[in-house]
Order: structure tokens, then sequence, then C-alpha cells
């Protein structure tokens, strides 16, 4: 265990030796490679499994195949879906003939018709039966009503339509607000570099909520004694517990694609850099890293990310700063502007009594 250090309070700095760790490992963290991301959530399922997180998010929002939302104190590990109408750089849409969003959505695939070849047929979009089969074997009718499929907008069809994912977690802030904040000491730096809620130590004050740049850390809800930790500041711990016996992170072993990548975070961000420069020279100029940069708002983050568009598009701040990075200025303006006022209080005083 450790308590933060004073050696800066912004800035680039190798947070677990700040904090007062003099032996520490090299710091671990997360690289995920949004461009390679099929929303499969198996990230989400083995982070709740393991770490014993409530379920919640069982319902589809209505706006999208998301069905969690955004980080909270019972999503440590959130796969969001973004639907664009356009299509990713010199790649092509793989699908279609069928609405591609949720109701009501106007994004479409390209049709189905299209990609359905040699003895396979689909449903027409203005068919009442449904072919299967081999060629020659004739349709065999389901019975189905007569129906359009929103294969088109303004009679035209759309084949500019791409999906983005990424699977976003706890950033695992250089300078993190919700450390600064915490009046008991329950959240801590560990050897790794990376920031833990003790549960033990918490008492729901909710310092840290506001206090974290990118909206990740919350209080579970939930009625006491039901509900596993409820009232309790909750949020990924880069499975802590995992990296103490040389184990990934539940996340990232569960990974399909590898889009999650976890390792040390030096050879992770010479590694992202590479994948930058190789998806520019395959005509995709959208790719960017975001978080990974030591010298921006919080010192860089111990969990940072390739985007296929503006960090504002998957929801992150295009510009994030550690909110208590102005706290020493503000605490000497506040010594300064007590002492003015007792200064004048002395001299009123002293002047009346004179």
């Amino acid at each position: 265990m450790s308590e933060r250090g004073t050696t800066s309070w912004y800035g680039p700095l190798d947070p677990a030796p700040d904090a007062g760790w003099t032996e520490a490992p090299p710091r671990k963290g997360f690289f995920t490679d949004t461009s390679i991301c099929i929303g499969c959530k198996a990230c989400e399922v083995a982070c709740k499994e393991w770490n014993a997180v409530p379920e919640d998010g069982l319902l589809m929002l209505g706006s999208s195949y998301d069905n969690t939302g955004a980080l909270g104190a019972s999503t440590w590990r959130h796969v969001a879906f973004i639907e664009q109408p356009k299509a990713l750089g010199p790649q092509e849409a793989g699908f279609a003939g069928t609405a591609a969003g949720p109701p009501g959505s106007d994004v479409l695939n390209r049709t189905a018709d299209s990609a359905l070849t040699g003895d396979r047929t689909a449903l027409g979009t203005d068919s009442s039966r449904l072919e299967v089969g081999p060629a020659g074997l004739g349709a065999v009718d389901l019975g189905m009503p007569s129906m359009t499929l929103p294969g088109s907008v303004d009679g035209a069809q759309r084949t500019d339509f791409r999906w983005l994912m990424a699977s976003d977690v706890c950033k695992h802030c250089t300078h993190a607000g919700c450390l600064d904040v915490c009046p008991t000491g329950a959240l801590f730096r560990t050897e790794f570099g990376t920031v833990v809620v003790q549960d033990d130590i918490c008492n729901g004050c909710g310092y840290c909520v506001p206090a974290c740049p990118f909206g990740v850390i919350d209080r579970r809800a939930g009625e006491k004694g039901v509900t596993k930790n409820a009232g309790i500041a909750q949020k990924c711990t880069l499975c802590y517990d995992r990296l103490g016996d040389g184990l990934q992170p539940a996340c990232a072993k569960a990974c399909p694609t590898t889009s999650i990548q976890f390792g040390d975070l030096d050879e992770l961000r010479e590694r992202a850099e590479k994948r930058v420069e190789q998806m520019h020279a395959q005509g995709i100029p959208s790719a960017r890293l975001y978080g990974e940069d030591p010298c921006d708002g919080v010192g860089g983050v111990g969990a940072f990310f390739l985007l296929l568009d503006e960090p504002e598009v998957y929801g992150l701040p295009p510009d994030p700063v550690v909110t208590t990075r102005d706290l020493p200025a503000m605490w000497k303006k506040a010594a300064l502007a007590a002492a003015t006022m007792l200064a004048g209080a002395v001299a009123v005083f002293v002047g009346g009594g004179s």
C-alpha cells in the first residue's frame, strides 16, 4: 500500500514511483484498437464474471445496438456501437438489403441480393415469398405478408455505411482526479501504475465521481445488503488480483480479435504508433491515437485507444484535463484572500479602538 507522492500535480511522470513504490515493475495498461473490434461483448462478460460485477443493461436502449450505454459502477467495460452514414476509407460494407440500425433509422446496409450469390436468393424488397435452396428447386412459400424493406433513402440505395465499435474502460490516468480527492484513501495507486478502489474503505461520499474527467467512476445503485457494494464507488481495477499472479486482465484474455491488448505501457505505445502508420498507408487517414500522449491534460492514460473518428464521436472528451490540476494555485489564492480579509479585520479592530 502507498500514499500519493508530491512530485507533481500534472505533466509527465511515472505514477507508481510518484506514489511511493520503490521497486515498481514497468507500468501496465491497455491499448484498444477499435478498428478490429467486432462488438462481440466478450470483454464485458469476462469482466463481469471475474470481478462479480452485478448484471445490468439487459434491455436494448432503443437508440443503438448498444445495451449498456456508458461506463458505470456496474459496467466496467462498455462496448459502444456507433452507426455512421459513411464508408471506412477505401473499404466497403459487406452486407445488405436490410435496415442496419434501430427502428426508425435511415442508415442502411448494401442490398443483401448482391451479397447472396450462386445458389441462393433472398427476400425481395416487395415479395411475400422467401426463396431458398439450390437453384431449380423452386421457392418455398412461408406465407409471409407482403412488405417493403427499408433498403433505400429517397429512392436511392445507401452504400456508404459503417459501424464504429469500441470497448471503453477506466483510463487509469497518470494524474487521477478521483484518487486526488478521495478523503478516506479508498482509492490508491498500485505498483503497476493503475488506480484501484478498496471496497472496505470507501464510505460512498461520491467526491470521486465529478472528479473524473471521463465520467468513468460512479457509486453502485441498489439496496444495501441485497446488491453487492451498494452505495460504494466502483470501476475497473485492471484486474489487479490477476496482475499480481502474472495473468492478463480478464477482458484482454477473452477478446477474440486482440482489439484489447495488455502489456507494458511503453511497448504498447510503440505498437500503437506502428498500427496507425499501417492504417494511414492503407488509405484510412482518420485513424488516430487517443490518450497516449504523456504531455496531455492528464499526463497520458494507462488505457489508450486507436480511434477512426473524432473522440467526441465515441463519447470521449477531446482535451481531458485532470480536475485537480489547478488546486495548488487555487489554494494559494484562497490563502491570499484569507490573509487579506484577516488584515482588514485587524485594521478595523485597531482603528476602532484608537
